[in-house]
């Protein structure tokens, strides 16, 4: 009777094992057909029928993200959009910044895009031979960028190019990307030089480097200018550059200027006055010996590199040529016959201007 006991309690407890068994199967079984339930449904198409931004604010939540998508129709379900974040992405953080969301983008597709942090770039373009002034313009009338106004930095402490930026980037750190990448380029031109050019220190070079850059819009003429410069102040010779007339101008008196260009009163560009030759701002290098006391702009990088290694040349003028360029030579002699051409274009044109 013992035994048949000890039978009956073997056999009742291989069987609880065994409906125990089958439950977990079961389990096993519901959890992966769960899964691949909803696995289906947040792999399966979006609602959407055309692509679409949406913006991810710093310091969103996921549960907030979902709920906008949804509100704004990306997506069918926010909660199932929190379980996938849950379950796929629990690692990522979902990052700031404007995406564009595909047609038919799926709630997994969106959850991916927005942990990858692959958001839309803008373009901000800053043109070489910007002022700071000009700068500051273009941050302030950004409408990708955020934040309040940084203070100004110096004239010339930026490298000008176009910089590609996600929307709601700050306005300071837009301006402090700016600046280091003006320091590299800066560190590797000064580094890269000619040896024994007249300027002492690297912000010197980008003091002549910004005449350079408003003397002449024509790329190749860049190390020639520069030559003329290098050339005047070994000499020494004043520089008499018309760019550091104008910019003297513009910063004593800048009803007189718009984007760091003479105007008349009707805002149209104009040619500088003799009286503005005549006046020592501090800066017009007509007036004073050697270069002004800072930049005059914000010189590219091109021109940077001109400046560091200029044109071997003798030349010390040059004087615009009717075609956009200029003439470059090595005399008093040369340069006054140039001078003598080019007013007779500006004569002929003018009259041609009155004749129409």
């Amino acid at each position: 009777m013992a035994r048949s006991g000890r039978r009956t309690a073997s056999a009742g407890s291989g069987g609880f094992l065994s409906a125990l068994a089958f439950l977990l199967v079961i389990g096993v079984i519901a959890a992966a057909v769960a899964f691949f339930a909803f696995s289906s449904q947040i792999e399966r198409a979006g609602p959407t029928d055309a692509d679409k931004t949406f913006v991810v604010a710093r310091g969103s939540s996921v549960t907030s993200i979902g709920r906008d998508l949804e509100r704004e129709g990306l997506i069918r379900n926010a909660r199932a959009f929190r379980i996938a974040h849950l379950l796929f992405e629990r690692e990522a953080v979902l990052q700031a910044g404007e995406y564009e969301i595909p047609a038919g983008a799926s709630t997994r597709d969106i959850l991916r895009l927005m942990a990858s942090g692959d958001a839309l770039q803008h373009a901000i373009t800053f043109p070489e031979g910007i002022t700071i002034a000009g700068v500051m313009r273009i941050l302030e009338e950004s409408d990708v960028l955020t934040g309040d106004m940084p203070a100004a930095p110096a004239e010339g402490a930026i490298l000008p190019e176009t910089y590609h930026v996600q929307r709601g980037m700050t306005r300071t750190a837009l301006l402090q990307q700016m600046r280091e990448a003006r320091n590299e380029a800066l560190a590797r031109v000064w580094a890269n030089r000619q040896p024994n050019l007249p300027i002492a220190t690297p912000e010197d070079l980008v003091t002549l480097a910004s005449i350079v850059e408003r003397e002449t819009g024509v790329a190749r003429e860049r190390p020639l200018v520069a030559a003329v410069i290098v050339n005047r102040l070994r000499r020494p010779m004043r520089l008499e550059m018309d760019s550091t007339i104008i910019y003297g101008v513009c910063k004593q008196f800048p009803a007189r200027c718009r984007d760091g260009r003479l105007v008349d009163a009707r805002g149209q560009p104009r040619v500088i006055r003799a009286s503005e030759i005549a006046l020592n701002t501090g800066y017009n290098t007509y007036r004073i010996d050697g270069l002004p006391p800072t930049p005059i702009a914000n010189p590219g990088l091109a021109a940077m590199e001109a400046t560091a290694n200029p044109a071997q040349s003798e030349a010390i003028f040059f004087v615009a040529d009717g075609t956009g360029g200029h003439v470059f030579t090595n005399t008093v002699a040369e340069h006054n016959a140039a001078v003598a051409r080019w007013r007779q274009i500006e004569a002929q044109r003018l009259a041609e201007e009155r004749a129409n």
